[in-house]
């Protein structure tokens, strides 16, 4: 930890040290605990052993494939403590989750805290925020009350993500250079968590309304998790592990998704191809560590120069592949120019080869640009124009951008 920069070790303490307060006002203002408050504690506490224990193995290989944010699928237990128990019990829960998912999770201890720490303070915000709109009333609901009461659980759930975001992506913003995809997750991510929130709910509604039922999201988060895992697999095989953009199955994959719309709407469609000029001159600098690092740095920058319909993906080598849907030759060529320019002002922090700090900068690209459909109607002849546009960029002098020439007519 004190090897990471003064900003990050500041905000850290400070962060950690506000919320710790926090706990206390609100621990503070809690009613007494009832004998009910405690017999919910108990049987979410059961729930929430049951799902850990048995799916210890999946969690421990799901973590360590997670190069980004990593959604936390305990939320299915914390989320109802924060709507139904006293926050005292809800902190309590969250230490006792927390304590088991050490001997899984195996993180530095400052990460295991400040993580820990984070799921607090969104589960007893949104506790505050629940009460201050009234709290539950579900035993007897008409169909405007329970309309009512689906909204409040909705703007909880809400108030529970962005708690959880804020405060997150702050430290991840002080801990590096990072991407928007990096802080906030994928869309699958997203929506991994929102379905982890909505079992939540439910499991608060069940532990009101029929509390014995609570076992049945016992099994249900368990298989939860397996599919979780599956989807996960699923990602990584379609992901390059250097530079977290799409290998070439991927990548190939939504191209052809997005040629086969093209082709029925009659829209244009482009794709950039980019070679990092003189890159074996890196690796023969400073190492291979340090080109890894100017490839998962080039990585980031197209995701960050890029539209979000654009769809990045990593040819091979240091060649990397850019679909730019809806898009004319005019759009691409000046998409294509940017990320050019974008490339020479890339400044990279690494290690040589003796292990020392250093930058690598002043790198250039040289990237050809074809268009469905003047230069091929079919994605292999799409990728064989951009290619030897990037030749063609090549043998004029590198650091520029070329287009392809237009097919023939009898092509």
């Amino acid at each position: 930890m004190w090897r990471r920069p003064k900003g990050f070790i500041a905000f850290l303490i400070v962060a950690e040290l506000a919320a710790i307060v926090w706990f206390a006002v609100a621990i503070a203002n809690s009613p007494g605990l009832t004998v009910l408050d405690w017999l919910r504690f108990a049987i979410l506490t059961a729930g929430a052993t049951v799902h850990i224990q048995l799916t210890r193995r999946q969690e421990e290989r799901r973590r360590n494939r997670v190069r980004t944010v990593l959604i936390d699928l305990t939320a299915v237990w914390v989320f109802p403590a924060a709507i139904i128990l006293p926050v005292p019990l809800t902190v309590l829960l969250v230490l006792l989750i927390r304590v088991q998912h050490w001997f899984v999770a195996r993180r530095p201890a400052h990460n295991f805290v400040f993580s820990s720490i984070t799921h607090m303070l969104a589960a007893t915000v949104a506790h505050t925020v629940f009460v201050t709109l009234g709290g539950q009333h579900w035993e007897s609901l008409s169909v405007v009350g329970s309309l009512t009461e689906f909204g409040k659980l909705v703007l909880v759930g809400l108030v529970y993500e962005a708690v959880q975001i804020l405060y997150v992506s702050s430290i991840l913003s002080l801990a590096s250079k990072p991407s928007v995809h990096s802080v906030l997750g994928s869309k699958a991510d997203n929506l991994l968590e929102a379905i982890t929130v909505g079992l939540g709910a439910v499991t608060a509604i069940l532990l009101v309304v029929l509390p014995p039922t609570v076992a049945i999201m016992a099994v249900v988060t368990v298989v939860f998790n397996r599919l979780a895992e599956l989807d996960q697999l699923q990602d990584d095989v379609r992901t390059d592990p250097k530079t977290q953009v799409y290998n070439m199955r991927g990548w190939m994959e939504s191209a052809e998704r997005a040629l086969n719309r093209a082709m029925k709407s009659d829209d244009g469609l482009g794709i950039l191809m980019i070679d990092l000029d003189y890159f074996k001159w890196i690796n023969d600098t400073y190492g291979h560590p340090a080109g890894d690092d100017v490839l998962r740095n080039l990585a980031q920058l197209l995701d960050e120069v890029t539209r979000p319909t654009d769809v990045v993906g990593r040819f091979g080598g240091e060649e990397f592949l850019v679909l730019l849907p809806d898009t004319d030759q005019a759009t691409a060529t000046g998409a294509a120019e940017r990320i050019r320019s974008a490339v020479a002002e890339l400044r990279i922090v690494t290690t040589d080869k003796r292990g020392d700090q250093t930058t690598v900068g002043e790198r250039t690209a040289s990237i050809g640009v074809a268009v469905y459909p003047a230069h091929g109607d079919s994605l292999e002849k799409l990728m064989q124009a951009a290619d030897a546009a990037v030749y063609e960029a090549k043998e004029g002098g590198r650091n520029q951008v070329r287009v392809a020439e237009h097919r023939s007519a009898n092509h």
